[in-house]
């Protein structure tokens, strides 16, 4: 059934038409035009659609649109570009085609946001369940790690 939603995207408010249990992914990059989002696997699996809802990770592909309402939403757009973390991942030069990078990226904030501090396993360990087909993990694991600290 379609239905009139609300968003709050990255503190904005949008106003969208669309099904009930239609992908929270589709109606960002497709009735919204956010389109750092991405869309890998469409099962949950390679996290490249990863954005939060409130504080959390959350696979944008497998929620339901009349889900997310009422939630603080965040994708890539919405975090600063002065972010440690985006500063990081340019200054290591870390994607190469850098399909699956704005998932990454808010899968780390995520991270960051339940542990400032994170250890190497613990940033690894969380990354994990992100798929990079160029294979830059290390890379990307060193990216937090500056961004967290310096470490590099």
């Amino acid at each position: 059934m379609v239905k009139d939603f609300e968003l709050r995207i990255n503190g904005k408010v949008y106003r969208v038409r669309a099904f009930e249990d239609e992908p929270l992914l589709w109606v960002i990059r497709e009735r919204l035009s956010l389109t750092g989002t991405k869309f890998g696997c469409g099962i949950g699996v390679c996290g490249a659609c990863t954005l939060l809802v409130g504080r959390q990770a959350v696979r944008s592909c497998l929620l339901p649109v009349k889900d997310a309402v009422g939630k603080e939403i965040t994708t890539i757009e919405g975090l600063p570009s002065n972010h440690p973390l985006k500063r990081a991942w340019i200054e290591l030069q870390v994607p190469q085609c850098g399909y699956c990078q704005p998932g990454q990226i808010m899968e780390a904030y995520a991270l960051l946001l339940e542990n400032p501090k994170p250890t190497r396993e613990q940033i690894v360990q969380r990354l994990s369940s992100h798929l990079c087909r160029c294979g830059t993990y290390n890379r990307i694991v060193r990216a937090v790690e500056k961004a967290v600290g310096g470490r590099t």
